[in-house]
């Protein structure tokens, strides 16, 4: 039988649910992209993508793509075929990166780092600095690994290429990272950052998003890359009066305005607070109710937006997802590559709240017990109810005087 009723439960990792709000700020009717309006849509978004990126001195490009169109702009913009890259690769999305600056005609020394882990400080430093000639000209890294739950430390990463003296551009990946985890451009000098438009900021796939430093601009006019399509200089020429050099996707550009919008009400640091704090709820459903392990090896590399759940010897994590998806209309990340089958991932990212999210671990505990996975009915949601309510990450505000007035007469304490 085919469900009907009911609203799907997505709590895949990306794409994210679209708020009520963002969807509606997209169903505009089509405009002309070249009227002297348009420039207040399109500088107002990309003005204010610098805020969530934290960079003042970065320059931000949107492309109607994916992040992997984003990916091969950061590359062919400011690299030469030859050229050589250093990369780490610990997941399915370090690993794609990889694979494209392979076929794009870049040298690329890989760093194998076991699953489960996120980029290798000390070993990323000497390489650096056994690079006497440096002859590396990127150090490409994943800030949050979505195939296992994974986040690095990118401010760890800039230290150690500081500490090593080179010269290389540092180029990452926030697809999954932005506007979810702490992600600071400027702070960490961040030459390249690529997201896209479909998990922290909470619209459909769509738009590739390019943040670009001062040092990767300059390094634009020597490289020799091929490019078209995502060739920033014709960017930078059209974007500087608010156009673009062919036609945008105007409805994902009245989302992003909308989504935007959202994420400053809320406060970025908000954000960020509350999806730690989801993260963590999530996390002792996984480890305290479920008493199983996540992908990710240890707390350093917990990421707060996706959690990558280990199965035992002999559970097939397909099944898992297939049931929970047949049976109880909840979408689940599946385990990738190498960790395929072995996994199933809970996507805790965007716009979502305690309530959304024991949905999604009801829904994966049943589907557990169903394909005979040896986890204690209602375990999950005991564990991360009591994290959430004995913890909260956001300040106690005073309580309004009509609801010390509801709170007494439901106490009893005063008499009617």
């Amino acid at each position: 039988m085919t469900r009907i009723t009911g609203r799907n439960f997505l709590f895949v990792p990306g794409p994210t649910n679209v708020p009520d709000r963002v969807q509606r700020a997209m169903m505009v009717a089509m405009e002309d992209h070249r009227s002297s309006k348009f420039p207040d849509l399109s500088m107002s978004v990309l003005n204010d993508l610098k805020k969530v990126f934290k960079t003042e001195d970065g320059q931000v490009f949107i492309f109607p793509s994916s992040g992997t169109g984003a990916w091969e702009a950061a590359l062919t913009n400011t690299l030469s075929p030859g050229d050589k890259v250093l990369a780490s690769s610990f997941g399915q999305f370090s690993h794609l990166w990889i694979d494209m600056a392979l076929r794009l005609g870049f040298d690329v020394e890989v760093q194998e780092v076991e699953w489960g882990e996120g980029v290798p400080l000390e070993r990323t430093e000497e390489a650096l600095r056994a690079d006497s000639k440096h002859e590396i000209k990127a150090v490409l890294a994943c800030h949050n690994e979505t195939a296992t739950g994974v986040s690095s430390d990118i401010g760890g990463l800039r230290k150690a290429m500081d500490a090593a003296g080179h010269p290389a551009l540092l180029c990452v990946d926030a697809v999954s990272s932005l506007a979810s985890i702490d992600f600071r451009m400027d702070e960490w000098r961040i030459d390249l950052a690529v997201s896209g438009s479909q998990k922290g900021l909470m619209l459909p796939a769509g738009l590739g998003i390019l943040a670009v430093s001062p040092k990767a601009l300059e390094a634009m006019k020597t490289a020799e890359s091929k490019r078209c399509y995502f060739d920033l200089a014709d960017m930078i020429a059209a974007n500087a009066s608010g156009y673009f050099p062919f036609t945008p996707a105007l409805p994902m550009l009245y989302g992003l305005r909308e989504s935007l919008d959202i994420i400053f009400e809320e406060g970025l640091e908000d954000v960020f607070l509350r999806h730690n704090y989801l993260a963590e709820g999530v996390r002792a459903a996984v480890t305290e109710g479920w008493k199983l392990s996540l992908c990710a090896k240890n707390p350093e590399w917990y990421s707060d937006t996706v959690s990558a759940v280990m199965l035992p010897d002999g559970a097939n994590g397909a099944h898992v997802i297939d049931v929970a998806f047949r049976r109880y209309n909840l979408a689940l990340g599946a385990g990738l590559s190498k960790v395929a089958g072995k996994l199933f991932r809970i996507g805790h990212l965007g716009d979502l709240n305690e309530l959304m999210l024991m949905g999604a671990i009801c829904g994966a505990e049943m589907a557990m017990l169903d394909v005979g996975v040896d986890v204690k009915s209602g375990s999950g949601a005991a564990a991360a109810s009591n994290y959430w309510r004995s913890h909260d990450p956001f300040p106690k505000r005073k309580a309004s005087k009509e609801e010390q007035f509801y709170e007494a007469h439901s106490t009893g304490s005063v008499q009617g």
